[in-house]
């Protein structure tokens, strides 16, 4: 190894979260509970529906006929997924989006309310169908197929009134966005820019207008293939420096990657003069060499601060690689990855209002995403603020 390159490791850190868990006599007490940010209102704009969740023995062949084995109907979409969530763990969502003035409609704003987002910035269209996705979940993989049929018609900009607009935005500390509904996202995040509000972006694949938000991002999480896909990078990791010099005003960016856990890049608000530069693939690798497998939990790890990451033919950004570790869910408990990255999401959300530093929020958001794989449903599994397996983060 490169003598030059033994500072970098010499400041792994694990996350300081494996503490025991507490019991539910424990958790009872309210003492043990932090009380939720004092600036806890996030808007989201984007995408609503309806689930008809099927599970089936195993994914049906061409022509095949077969039953489900169990069926479920809630409340779907990536942005009312993670508002739930963030509700769920004390916040206070407001939601952008459009549903039909049908029965699907009415009850996805009977669920969002019954978990206390407030759904009075949502548009009802008179005519049309509110949106909804078939999930058909493997029993024998816990992969899910999804078949997403639109709203129609369409939300545009002119149904959200610059009224609303202003009111859902008033005493917002955070705004989320799923790429959905772009043209009204859009007009959003514009005026959330102009008002100095913090953006959240979940870049999961390119689609229409999302480089336009991606400008105006603070945070970014994506999908295991979005950053090779978006920069044409050669990998991961220098296709994350890539976004980092492509997007000036972020913040942090994630890689969410299912079991294998997620990557994150924080920048560096200072550059110092005389910063030691790492080859971006190398740190990861020592990083990766030294993170706890052996845990059941999620764990995290970090090379120091203020370092000069740099991606052969790319460039270099200031700041800092985490690596983190997801939770080993027993074979015996996965039922369903659906919503799985929305929770991560959602708990990402939370995170930041409640000023987490990140080598706890990524385990946090870990734990609180493998919660919900262990129900049939992106929301039936999400854990309140009570459970006991967010005790160790409250601490």
């Amino acid at each position: 190894m490169n003598p030059s390159f033994l500072n970098p490791l010499q400041s792994l850190r694990p996350a300081p979260v494996l503490l025991p868990l507490l019991s539910r006599a424990q958790m009872s007490s309210s003492s043990r509970i932090p009380s939720p940010p004092d600036n806890g209102v996030v808007l989201g704009c984007g995408a609503v529906s309806v689930d008809f969740l099927a599970t089936v023995a195993a994914f049906p062949k061409p022509d095949d006929k077969i039953r489900s084995v169990s069926l479920k109907v809630e409340g779907g979409g990536n942005t009312g997924n993670a508002l739930t969530c963030a509700a769920r763990l004390g916040l206070k969502p407001r939601v952008i989006s459009k549903v039909a003035d049908d029965t699907q409609g009415k009850s996805m704003l009977e669920e969002l309310e019954a978990d206390g987002v407030d759904t009075s910035f949502m548009v009802v269209g008179k005519e049309g169908n509110s949106p909804f996705t078939y999930v058909i979940v493997d029993n024998q993989t816990k992969t899910r197929t999804c078949i997403h049929t639109p709203g129609n018609p369409p939300m545009v900009p002119e149904e959200l009134t610059h009224a609303n607009l202003s009111s859902a935005l008033d005493g917002a500390k955070l705004v989320y966005f799923d790429g959905r509904l772009w043209e009204t996202a859009l007009v959003v995040a514009q005026e959330a820019n102009r008002r100095k509000i913090s953006m959240l972006i979940d870049a999961e694949r390119p689609r229409e207008g999302l480089d336009d938000l991606l400008n105006l991002a603070t945070y970014v999480v994506c999908s295991e293939k979005f950053p090779q896909t978006w920069t044409n990078a050669p990998s991961t990791p220098s296709a994350l420096i890539s976004m980092l010099l492509r997007l000036p005003n972020l913040k942090f960016v994630i890689v969410t990657l299912g079991e294998k856990g997620c990557i994150m890049f924080e920048r560096s608000t200072d550059e110092a003069s005389g910063q030691e530069e790492v080859e971006v693939e190398s740190l990861l690798e020592s990083l990766k060499t030294s993170i706890d497998e052996s845990s059941l939990l999620p764990v995290c790890i970090s090379s120091k601060s203020s370092l000069r990451i740099s991606a052969n033919g790319i460039g270099a950004v200031s700041g800092r690689l985490l690596l983190g570790k997801a939770e080993v869910i027993p074979p015996s408990e996965l039922v369903d990855t659906t919503g799985a990255g929305d929770a991560f999401i959602g708990a990402v959300l939370y995170a930041i209002c409640a000023g987490m530093s990140p080598e706890k929020m990524l385990p946090f958001a870990s734990q609180v995403a493998a919660a919900g794989c262990r129900a049939l449903g992106a929301r039936s599994g999400l854990p309140k603020r009570t459970d006991p397996r967010l005790a160790p983060y409250w601490l």
